[in-house]
């Protein structure tokens, strides 16, 4: 198979999407005031749905992060409570698909933690968590909810290993463990039968998740893959990373054969991540850049060249991470086919941004919004996990977003106990610990060692000023 290198200048041709355009919200409706999380690790930091925004935030001691109510927009008071259950930083935060209330968080402190919040919003800190989840050994960077199945969650640890959590129980079932080093991302196909990840070990794997089988593996040493998403029902990937000559990079791949990608496309010598967005009702890619303020979208076709370079969006300031509002949030009136909300973490600022199709029409445009995943699952866990698969439940957009949905997360009862997947207990059989692990556990004990050494000689000091004090007691007058 040969390798097509795509030439960086847009290819035009008639398309529908073709002059779609990005809108930024006007000052009044974005959210201002927001400590946005300084933390380096590669995510978004931010999740949106139809009713809320919740957005990891900068804070001492431990991890939080804010939900707010999608219509309380202008600035964010400093003192707005918050979510802070967690002992260490937060990671990665992602909203329940099918129950809008219930949010997923994971921390350093090695937990998975679940979130329900009130109607309407918090009215104070809220500290305690419906569950906690207990079975990764290292930090946790990444969460992941099954697109089709209730309850059913992902989670990649810095121990190599991702988890399958059932919800009805608060357990672990299913461990997938054939990562060498930390997973980077994480990716389903339509129907959630196939894990794609992306792995800093530079390898991407298509994997089986009930039984952990890696289907296809590729050893990326060209295009070093950080990020991968497949492409809706068309049994492509598209992986986003960096060149041998460290310039940015996207490249396409058959799902079913990773010896060789499809085409790869150089975007441009900038040095931040490119996080992918597919939207498969409209087939178009978006590309944000972190670091920079830009956002390229292109339609996918399922003939050569696969990718037609359409428009960019330009914007001086940079994003941090961008979360996507779900399509039946999306404004169907104003033709929005895509909503991004964007961290501006030097203004503390989340910009909504609306991708829109121009139309005269103020009328329904039925061939821009086809059937789409809607709020109902399509299974329950047991029916996943006994080897069922199933397309997501579709949804017309036409009346606009009304449904809410019918069910309610119900936390198991749970006792600490140890946690055996595959056989193995996962909080004993602990991994070797990494080479930066190690060296902040030796700084960490030598401030303790400093610390009490600090203590003792304080205690020298107080110890001869003691004895001093009795000995001028013994020789004075009164005592002679």
């Amino acid at each position: 198979m040969t390798v097509t290198k795509m030439s960086w200048r847009p290819q035009y041709r008639s398309s529908k999407f073709r002059n779609v355009y990005g809108k930024v919200a006007n000052r009044e409706h974005c959210f201002d005031g927001i400590p946005i999380t300084k933390n380096v690790h590669d995510n978004h930091f931010c999740a949106v749905n139809a009713r809320f925004l919740a957005i990891v935030t900068e804070s001492a001691g431990g991890g939080s992060f804010l939900v707010i109510p999608l219509e309380q927009t202008g600035r964010i008071e400093p003192n707005y409570p918050k979510v802070c259950g967690h002992q260490g930083n937060v990671l990665d935060i992602k909203w329940n698909p099918f129950i809008e209330n219930i949010i997923a968080s994971c921390s350093e402190d090695t937990s998975v933690r679940i979130w329900e919040i009130p109607e309407g919003g918090l009215k104070r800190n809220m500290t305690e968590a419906v569950l906690e989840l207990y079975g990764h050994s290292r930090r946790v960077g990444l969460v992941e909810w099954h697109p089709t199945t209730n309850n059913i969650l992902f989670s990649a640890g810095y121990d190599y290993k991702v988890l399958i959590w059932n919800l009805d129980i608060g357990e672990p079932v299913k461990m997938i463990d054939c990562h060498t080093d930390v997973i980077l991302c994480m990716s389903f196909n339509g129907d959630g039968s196939l894990l794609a990840t992306s792995c800093k070990d530079k390898r991407l794997r298509v994997v089986e998740p009930r039984s952990g089988r890696v289907l296809q593996e590729a050893s990326c040493k060209n295009h070093r893959v950080n990020r991968v998403v497949f492409l809706g029902s068309t049994k492509r990937l598209l992986t986003t990373g960096v060149s041998r000559w460290n310039t940015r990079q996207i490249a396409l791949w058959d799902q079913e054969d990773l010896s060789m990608p499809l085409i790869e496309e150089e975007i441009d010598g900038l040095s931040g991540l490119l996080f992918p967005f597919y939207d498969a009702d409209t087939h178009m890619l978006y590309l944000a850049g972190k670091g920079d303020g830009n956002i390229r979208y292109y339609e996918i076709g399922s003939e050569k060249p696969y990718l037609s370079y359409l428009m960019e969006f330009r914007s001086p300031a940079p994003q941090k991470g961008l979360g996507v509002m779900p399509k039946h949030g999306l404004d169907v009136s104003a033709c929005e086919v895509f909503r991004f909300y964007k961290l501006v973490t030097l203004k503390g600022l989340i910009e909504p941004i609306s991708m829109i199709v121009p139309r005269r029409s103020e009328t329904y445009q039925e061939d821009i919004y086809p059937m789409t995943p809607g709020t109902e699952p399509a299974l329950t866990p047991d029916e996943w996990l006994s080897g069922m698969n199933r397309d997501p439940i579709l949804m017309s957009l036409k009346e606009g977003y009304k449904k809410t949905s019918k069910i309610v997360f119900k936390a198991p009862a749970r006792e600490k106990k140890s946690v055996v997947v595959n056989g193995i207990d996962l909080l004993e059989n602990v991994p070797p610990r990494t080479e930066n692990e190690l060296l902040r556990m030796f700084f960490r004990q030598q401030d303790e060692i400093r610390r009490l050494k600090d203590e003792l000689s304080q205690k020298d000091i107080r110890i001869r000023q003691l004895q001093l004090e009795l000995k001028n007691l013994r020789n004075s007058p009164k005592n002679n």
